[in-house]
């Protein structure tokens, strides 16, 4: 397969100047500093390994993993092995105008956006994990080809990576949660989100005074919008994050302890047991095993 090259220029945040962009290329080291881009981009890993650096966390990346990378993200890729990487860059202009349903735009847009704050490979479901480097593959090939009505099938392909992505991302969010709830609402779990690794800005008290409500109506209007507490859901987006470190870091446990703001490591481990009924070294050595 023919690898391209592009040069990227040094610059806090990139722009695109059309719906979508495909670029693919083989690196011995990123070029860039970290930085923000303006659109969405997804990342495939074709070949090699390292470590994705998102928002000042690290995640292993290895051949077959995909990331999603959204304007508020900050990121660069710290390369050990040879990396040939596919990126595809779109706008939310690419979602309105190229061909998807248009119930399906205002979902997807909210969808991705509330992606950013749990880095990692998005990929969930082992069928479509299988399915996303043929697609990647496909386009590569339309790219360098072009052949008659290649872009006509590159929109198409296109269009199924990305419904792809958005229903492994689906079910990680809230269930009642979608693009047509209050704003308020998706206002706070954004909130929580972006504070999820500094527990004195998840508590109760703290959120109901930065958003001018009580917290008995906090927690009130929190459970009929998202069918949980607010506590539950903070709990199982910390425990969902926690794991997502044990699978793809080989971060000790300590260090993870500390990154989410737990007093140390006994902490961490009496707050995982008691939601998944083992410890974080057992439920990584049981992953790995499975693997």
């Amino acid at each position: 397969m023919v690898y391209l090259y592009f040069l990227m220029m040094l610059m806090q945040k990139e722009h695109i100047y059309q719906p979508f962009e495909i670029l693919f290329k083989t690196l011995d080291e990123d070029p860039q500093m970290e930085h923000k881009h303006s659109f969405f981009e997804l990342v495939y890993i074709l070949s090699g390994k390292g470590k994705q650096c998102i928002n000042e966390h690290k995640f292993e990346y290895h051949e077959n993993h995909l990331f999603l990378l959204t304007p508020s993200d900050c990121h660069k890729f710290d390369i050990e092995t040879t990396t040939s990487f596919f990126f595809l860059r779109f706008t939310d202009i690419y979602l309105q105008k190229n061909g998807l349903a248009p119930q399906y735009v205002e979902q997807l847009e909210y969808i991705l956006q509330n992606a950013s704050h749990e880095p990692g490979c998005v990929l969930k479901n082992q069928s479509d994990k299988t399915l996303v480097r043929p697609i990647v593959e496909a386009i590569i090939r339309e790219q360098v080809n072009q052949d008659v009505n290649n872009q006509e099938l590159v929109t198409q392909l296109v269009n199924t990576l990305i419904v792809v992505v958005a229903r492994n991302i689906a079910k990680y969010l809230p269930q009642r949660v979608n693009e047509y709830s209050d704003e308020k609402i998706l206002n706070i779990l954004q909130y929580i989100q972006s504070n999820i690794y500094e527990p004195d800005k998840i508590r109760a008290k703290t959120i109901s005074d930065y958003f001018g409500i009580s917290e008995t109506y906090l927690g009130r209007y929190f459970k009929k919008h998202t069918d949980e507490t607010l506590q539950q859901y903070i709990i199982n987006y910390r425990i969902r994050l926690i794991e997502n470190r044990l699978k793809n870091s080989d971060l000790r446990v300590n260090e993870i302890a500390d990154s989410f703001g737990f007093t140390d490591e006994s902490h961490l481990n009496k707050f995982f047991r008691k939601s998944k009924g083992i410890s974080p070294l057992a439920f990584r050595k049981a992953v790995r095993e499975n693997k």
